[in-house]
């Protein structure tokens, strides 16, 4: 696929570009980029309080509130990966990073994450955008006067993108940022089903079923569900666990109708918001034959690839004193629609 060259400063949209990313010697493996930030990388400091927003449905969920949002320059809204909460490191680090830029940052949640299981039956998954939306308008009238932007990772960069599509008339996101984005659920399914990969399923297969299990230990499950818990801790893929529940808790036919109506990919030449999608080709998560053609995106989307990055890593620096690309991209980027001049991030900046 052939990439036209970007500047940190332009964006190209409807464009399909090759980023200005360029991975350091000693982080050019994929599973380098993508775990060393996890589990080595020291986590910026980052004060904040849990609000709890009620939903239509009785439900809720837990909202971290950083920053002061009468003073801020904008705010912020962040939506995390799968089983992920504000603790998984980019979500945290991210948050600081915003707030050192003068925003004030709302993370949401999805139901059921961050430490506090939810009241219903229902979970999150790939495609669900309600709760977001209704999020949204909350913000929008509570803090009618505050500009607003909106970033997602993984799973929840497949969510922003697929609610931007659904909601092209909208005013309260003045522009987003989607970060490794699954293009194709059925195909980053099948992908980390296979090689090393296999090791990061099983990791969130572990937390997914855990958190089923003690749903189903709390609440009647046996009108909505066909497996009982026993079968529930012998699931091993994604693909099983959708089938068997993300499906049937949600409204879908089965995993390939759950994948097939909710994977970006189809949704990306609805949006009308300045969107900006940040991707690896060397993604452990997915192959980079799911990343679309410029013929699927709208004239307000632009898709930034580069060689290595892993996913959700984007690492640059040196071993003992790394930094993340994206968090200077997101703010060279925000700053436009945020009015705001974008501050440099030091390779001294504390991590």
């Amino acid at each position: 696929m052939p990439y036209k060259s970007q500047t940190q400063q332009n964006v190209r949209y409807g464009e399909i570009v090759k980023s200005d990313f360029t991975a350091p010697w000693w982080a050019k493996n994929r599973h380098v980029q993508t775990l060393y930030p996890r589990l080595a990388q020291k986590r910026r400091k980052l004060d904040y309080h849990i609000e709890k927003l009620p939903l239509p449905d009785g439900d809720f969920v837990n909202l971290v509130m950083a920053g002061d949002f009468e003073k801020a320059t904008g705010i912020m809204v962040m939506f995390h990966g799968l089983e992920g909460s504000i603790k998984s490191h980019y979500a945290n680090d991210m948050a600081a990073n915003f707030l050192a830029q003068g925003y004030a940052v709302v993370l949401m949640h999805f139901r059921g994450c961050g430490g506090e299981h939810n009241n219903t039956h229902r979970a999150y998954h790939s495609g669900e955008t309600q709760d977001a939306w209704f999020l949204l308008n909350w913000l929008e009238k509570r803090y009618p006067q505050k500009r607003k932007a909106a970033i997602g990772f993984s799973l929840g960069a497949n969510m922003l993108l697929k609610l931007l599509s659904e909601q092209p008339s909208q005013k309260i996101v003045q522009a987003a940022i989607a970060v490794s984005t699954p293009f194709n659920l059925a195909a980053c399914t099948k992908s980390i089903g296979q090689g090393f990969a296999k090791i990061y399923q099983a990791h969130l297969m572990k937390s997914l079923v855990t958190n089923m299990l003690f749903k189903m230990k709390k609440m009647d499950f046996s009108g909505l569900l066909k497996v009982t818990d026993s079968q529930v801790k012998q699931f091993k893929s994604f693909r099983e666990f959708d089938e068997h529940v993300t499906a049937p808790l949600h409204g879908f036919l089965g995993a390939d109708d759950y994948y097939q109506k909710c994977s970006a990919q189809s949704f990306l030449k609805e949006i009308s918001t300045p969107t900006l999608v940040l991707h690896a080709k060397d993604d452990p998560f997915m192959h980079e034959s799911i990343i679309p053609s410029a013929d699927a995106l709208s004239s307000k989307v632009c898709i930034e690839v580069s060689e290595n990055g892993g996913h959700v890593g984007f690492m640059q620096g040196t071993p003992w004193r790394p930094s993340i690309w994206m968090q200077q991209r997101a703010n060279d980027f925000f700053a436009p629609f945020m009015a705001c001049k974008p501050k440099q991030l030091s390779s001294d900046s504390p991590l």
